[in-house]
């Protein structure tokens, strides 16, 4: 099984939404989002919605696709937890009027202990 189909099979887990205040580029500091809420999380990754209107890019809110984000490095801010995470941005996919869901893949700058 390759590594890519291996980091696909841990299994993610619903958890109560954890506010991101702070989405942002690694590689520019651009900022992509104002809010979002991580939805689900797994030993490898986690998913992120975030809503159209809260994306900051006008490029991007304007688009129904938001792929042009995949393989990004990304920083988010987690104020309940004072805790920023960095990760690479894995997947999006278009969830209609309740906006999109991004999957991040952390295990690239995560410690061992996290996973």
């Amino acid at each position: 099984m390759s590594a890519q189909a291996n980091r696909r099979s841990s299994s993610r887990r619903e958890i109560t939404p954890l506010e991101v205040t702070s989405f942002s580029s690694l590689e520019n500091l651009a900022k992509i989002a104002r809010y979002g809420e991580v939805v689900e999380a797994s030993s490898n990754g986690f998913l992120l919605k975030v809503r159209r209107e809260d994306l900051v890019p006008i490029a991007l809110r304007r688009n129904l696709s938001i792929d042009s984000l995949i393989g990004t490095k990304v920083l988010l801010h987690l104020p309940q937890m004072n805790l920023d995470i960095s990760g690479k941005i894995a997947r999006t996919q278009l969830k209609g009027k309740a906006g999109y869901e991004i999957g991040i893949d952390y295990t690239e700058d995560s410690p061992e202990y996290w996973r």
